[in-house]
């Protein structure tokens, strides 16, 4: 049988850099244990491809595909883990942990948080000299005089 030239397989895979990969994948496959679908003839696996691939004996598709998979990763694919808000809203003792650290803060501001009949949370400020606590009630103004 003659020898195989490049020419020949150029014609089914027109880039030679991808003639080199299509080839070598197949001379891998026959390496690992695939059937060669020509006479051997006492040629090495990547001469025996390259007469495969000339004499359209593998799609030169079906090798590519094939490579393409080999360097395919799997990627596990995480679940959205919950939001850390909503854990901690849906734990009963971050209740109290909340009003502690919300109380330091207000502290640290030189600002103290009361507790009013309403279930209100009223922030008023911490120091004896500074406003007082200001509430709005019905107030009528009196007519201007004049």
């Amino acid at each position: 049988m003659a020898r195989v030239t490049v020419e020949d397989c150029v014609e089914k895979v027109t880039n030679r850099f991808q003639l080199v990969m299509v080839a070598a994948q197949r001379s891998r496959e026959i390496s690992a244990g695939a059937e060669p679908r020509l006479e051997r003839d006492n040629d090495k696996n990547p001469i025996v491809a390259l007469r495969e691939i000339a004499d359209d004996k593998v799609s030169p598709d079906d090798l590519y595909n094939a490579i393409i998979q080999g360097l395919q990763r799997h990627v596990e694919v995480d679940e959205p883990e919950e939001d850390g808000f909503d854990a901690m809203a849906s734990n009963p003792e971050f209740a109290g942990i909340a009003s502690q650290m919300s109380e330091q803060v207000a502290a640290a501001a030189g600002m103290s948080i009361e507790d009013s009949d309403d279930d209100e949370v009223e922030v008023a400020p911490k120091a004896a000299g500074s406003h007082p606590k200001v509430s709005y009630e019905d107030v009528e103004e009196e007519a201007p005089k004049g």
